[in-house]
């Protein structure tokens, strides 16, 4: 359990690390439109924060931590981390105006798709797994 208090803890600290990068870079760069920069923020709290909150409390209740169940959330890391990373690459683009090319455009929505797929089979094995120790 206190490895889901260490990890609520970690990505609170990251959501609000990514929101101060936001407002400051886009501050310092004279940016005012849309960025892909302000969602890292809330990814991080609720996807990262909320969740293992929330799987703290499971956990308490219903013990269903194993083996697999580490090999899943080591997954479910991977899959925030990387959505994270694209969604930062993309919004720092798009503040600084850089042109992309399609093939690097393509691939930084690829790596973020990616980290997404990640995220949702590892969170349907963890429901999986919390299910089947109700």
């Amino acid at each position: 359990m206190k490895r889901y208090a260490n990890a609520a803890l970690a990505y609170a600290l990251l959501a609000m690390a990514g929101g101060v990068f936001y407002r400051e870079f886009t501050k310092f760069n004279g940016f005012t439109g849309k960025t892909t920069l302000s969602v890292v923020h809330t990814h991080y709290f609720l996807l990262g924060m909320v969740f293992f909150l929330l799987l703290l409390l499971l956990e308490k209740s219903l013990h269903f931590s194993g083996e697999k169940t580490g090999r899943t959330i080591a997954l479910y890391h991977v899959g925030l981390n990387v959505t994270a990373a694209a969604l930062v690459v993309r919004g720092v683009a798009q503040a600084l105006s850089l042109p992309l090319s399609r093939g690097l455009d393509a691939s930084i929505s690829g790596v973020g798709g990616i980290g997404h797929l990640l995220l949702g089979v590892s969170l349907v094995l963890l429901l999986l797994r919390i299910r089947k120790a109700a």
